[in-house]
């Protein structure tokens, strides 16, 4: 996979070491909000050569992409869903036309000045025709019998998820141009590019003729790629594309603007004033965020950062003065302690007992590949000599599908399920024997039903195994006992956050 192994770049004519720049990502939602964009992230205080040595991978406006691909919490049919059920074959050209009057809703709201917002227009209206075109014309070769439309619908998901990017980031271009800012539009979406290129040799491309001490360049979230970011990665690719352009451009930091703080828990189930950014942690409890699907970072763009040692920061978009949290490989705490508390709901624990299977060596190879089979991620799973559990977060549907294949092939084995809560604590350095009996004593003094506890030796993370309708009660009394009470005790506690400045320079000093 392209993003695994960056060779180290030659940048704007300097040596890797020299550039000075940092990267950064606004989320969709953090988009869709213009004014706070502009104001509290991309120009702000700033004049001058200040405004410069930024890089900015936008998202498309919040909603663009659910009505292009398909809902993501629905489900509901987007354009590419319609085109590919082809049920109806004028659904999804349709649906191509509400995204097209939504842009151009988007444009009439950001831009004050007519020839701004004409020229925005004109851009939506020809990439929404370009692709219109495109797909009917593809529609219309696969009515013969030598093409197969299958063989071509990851390339359509491609092309049509890149449109939402491209929009939000010319207009970006066009309003900070406006307000007298050397900015450039750079397009990695392929558009009409008759070559396909790796990941990191289209991002050398649209970089090579930019000096970003004097540009401020606005790049589109998706990246055109031989490999396909959309197969690979799914919707995290704005992610890969934002960890790629820091690697490739060997930035000096990294920065995801979000909607939120990376606090200890979630502000609504524990409350606004006993929760607190995280400060400073480290790639560890990134890739346990993400297995408990809150990603601060796609686990695989993560990859790339933490490989060629480039700090992430993860920041609010609406607190411009906070300095975040930043996710730094080479940092450890001295002091044990719990970052964060958070979890998993409504997820499906699996009971395989198999009698068979004790002193059988690789007796879970085939339960284990059943899930794989079905491309269902373990969230956690555990073996004795007689019984498999596994712990997953997807649809009971395709659940029941990896459970008929395991009964099939081990089928003198009892099958369970149940609906379950994880609760996982997590730190960077969690290695204090009093963390697991605080927890434990905690939850039986409550009225919390505990069915299992999983502890890694790598001292990361500690999950706890709920029964169903416990999530939001499971995570306050963790908190409390494993956050708000040691902070109250004076024992270790979240560390301060690191100002950019710091970062920078220890980055540097690593280097």
């Amino acid at each position: 996979m392209t993003t695994q192994n960056f060779e180290k770049p030659q940048f704007s004519g300097e040596k890797p070491e020299e550039n000075q720049h940092t990267v950064h990502k606004v989320g969709g939602t953090s988009m869709s909000d213009v004014d706070a964009v502009l104001d509290n992230i991309m120009i702000g205080n700033r004049s001058g050569d200040d405004l410069y040595n930024r890089i900015f991978v936008v998202s498309a406006y919040g909603g663009i992409t659910d009505m292009l691909l398909e809902n993501k919490k629905t489900g509901e049919p987007g354009v590419y869903a319609l085109y590919a059920g082809s049920d109806n074959d004028w659904a999804w050209g349709d649906a191509l036309t509400r995204v097209q009057q939504r842009m151009l809703e988007i444009n009439t709201s950001a831009f004050e000045d007519e020839a701004d917002r004409k020229l925005a227009d004109r851009f939506v209206n020809e990439r929404i025709e370009g692709v219109r075109n495109c797909l009917i014309d593809l529609q219309r070769i696969c009515g013969y019998g030598h093409f197969k439309l299958e063989e071509h619908l990851l390339t359509v998901r491609e092309m049509i998820s890149g449109i939402g990017e491209a929009h939000s980031a010319h207009n970006t271009m066009l309003l900070l141009r406006r307000r007298g800012v050397n900015a450039d539009f750079v397009d990695l979406s392929g558009w009409r590019e008759s070559e396909s290129m790796s990941l990191e040799d289209r991002i050398r491309e649209g970089f090579a003729d930019i000096d970003v001490s004097q540009t401020l360049p606005i790049v589109t979230g998706y990246t055109q790629a031989a490999d396909g970011l959309m197969g690979i990665y799914g919707r995290g690719y704005s992610e890969v594309t934002f960890s790629a352009v820091a690697c490739v451009t060997n930035a000096r930091e990294a920065v995801i603007h979000k909607e939120f703080h990376l606090s200890s828990a979630d502000p609504k189930i524990v409350g606004i004033d006993n929760v607190q950014p995280i400060g400073r942690t480290n790639y560890d409890v990134a890739d346990q965020l993400s297995n408990m699907g809150m990603e601060a970072i796609h686990p695989r763009a993560a990859k790339g950062l933490r490989q060629q040692g480039i700090p992430l920061r993860i920041v609010n978009t609406f607190e411009p003065e906070h300095p975040g949290t930043v996710i730094d490989e080479g940092w450890t705490p001295d002091n044990a302690r719990i970052e964060i508390v958070t979890g998993l709901e409504n997820a499906i624990e699996v009971e395989v007992f198999d009698q068979d299977m004790v002193g059988v060596p690789g007796a879970a190879e085939e339960a284990v590949a059943a899930f794989r089979r079905f491309k269902l991620p373990l969230v956690s799973w555990s073996l004795n000599a007689n019984t498999m559990t596994f712990y997953v977060s997807a649809p009971l549907k395709q659940v029941r599908r990896v459970i008929e294949l395991i009964q099939k092939r081990q089928p003198e084995a009892e099958i369970q399920t149940r609906k379950v809560d994880i609760v996982s604590a997590i730190g960077a350095n969690m290695r204090d024997k009093d963390i697991l009996s605080e927890a434990v004593a905690a939850i039986g003094d409550s009225d919390l039903e505990l069915l299992a506890t999983h502890a890694s030796g790598r001292g990361v993370d500690i999950q706890f195994i709920f029964a169903d309708e416990s999530y939001d009660d499971a995570v306050k009394v963790l908190h409390t006992a494993l956050i708000e009470n040691r902070e109250a005790n004076g024992q270790p506690v979240l560390p301060p956050a690191v100002d950019q400045q710091s970062a920078v320079a220890q980055h540097s000093k690593a280097a």
